[in-house]
C-alpha cells in the first residue's frame, strides 16, 4: 500500500518541483549533496527526496569524522547535517567552517534535526548553519530550504566568535558599532 501512495504522489510532486524550478531557475541536476544523518531510515528518506529534486550525486553517512573526510576529499555543493543525541552536528558544522583542512568553508549547510527548541535553533545559527529544517520534514520544505540556501545566498561574516552566513535575513543597519568583517 505504501508504494502505491508514494508512486501516486511522485508525479504530482515532480510536476510541482518543475514549476518551482522554472519559476526560480533552480536546476539541481549538477548539484552534489552530502548527508550526515544518524538513522538509516532518515538518510534513505532524505536521499530519496533529493533524488526526486534532481540531485543524483549523493553521499551519506552516520559518522561525522567520515563525513568530514568525504567532504575534504570531494566537497559537496550542499551539506545536510543531523544534530541529535549521539551525533554532534554542531561539531561537524564547526569543523566544516573552521578547520584548516576544509576545502570549502562557504558550503551551504542545512541542519535537519528534531531539536526545535529556540535555544537549539539559536545554537545552530550561531555555529554557522545556513538553513534549518525541523523533523519530520516534507519534500517541499527541503526544496524551499535548498532554494533559500542557493538562490538567496547571504554574505559570509567573520569576527572573533563567528564565521558563517550573515545571521540577519533583513538588511537593517547595526544598532551599535559594526563589528562584522564581511568575507564573501
Amino acid at each position: 500500500m505504501r508504494d502505491d501512495v508514494e508512486n501516486a504522489c511522485a508525479p504530482m510532486w515532480r510536476q510541482e518541483y518543475r514549476r518551482q524550478a522554472d519559476k526560480y531557475g533552480l536546476n539541481l541536476k549538477r548539484v552534489s549533496a552530502l548527508i550526515l544523518e544518524k538513522t538509516e531510515i532518515m538518510r534513505l528518506t532524505l536521499a530519496d527526496v533529493l533524488r526526486n529534486l534532481g540531485i543524483n550525486d549523493i553521499r551519506a553517512t552516520s559518522d561525522p569524522g567520515y563525513a568530514f573526510e568525504m567532504f575534504t576529499e570531494r566537497p559537496a555543493d550542499l551539506v545536510f547535517s543531523d544534530w541529535s543525541p549521539g551525533l554532534d552536528g554542531i561539531a561537524f558544522l564547526y569543523a566544516l567552517r573552521q578547520h584548516p583542512d576544509t576545502p570549502m568553508p562557504y558550503a551551504p549547510v542545512i541542519m535537519v534535526t528534531a531539536n526545535t527548541e529556540p535555544r537549539h535553533v539559536i545554537a545552530a545559527r550561531d555555529s554557522g548553519m545556513t538553513e534549518y529544517v525541523a523533523k519530520p520534514f516534507t519534500a517541499r520544505r527541503i526544496y524551499y530550504r535548498i532554494w533559500e540556501a542557493v538562490a538567496r545566498q547571504r554574505r559570509f561574516v567573520r569576527n572573533a566568535t563567528f564565521f558563517g552566513p550573515d545571521r540577519r535575513r533583513r538588511n537593517l543597519p547595526p544598532r551599535g558599532p559594526d563589528r562584522r568583517v564581511t568575507v564573501y
